[in-house]
């Protein structure tokens, strides 16, 4: 089974939803944010006995940092 997650930045948090399960998780750093991504699928799905992948999307935009 494939779990397509959506990744964005809420301004204070990083937040991941399912888009087509009941799940939802948020995280200080990205590093936090996928360990509870990867903690909420396994609770989700935990009687499956269909292995689960995740796919991460995610839409960041560039920012020129530097200004010439």
């Amino acid at each position: 089974m494939l779990v397509k997650v959506e990744v964005y930045f809420d301004g204070k948090y990083w937040c991941a939803r399912a888009f087509e399960h009941d799940i939802f998780t948020q995280g200080k750093t990205l590093d936090e944010l996928i360990a509870n991504i990867k903690e909420a699928i396994e609770l989700h799905f935990h009687d499956s006995k269909e292995p689960v992948e995740a796919l991460i999307i995610s839409e960041f935009k560039e920012k020129n940092l530097l200004n010439f």
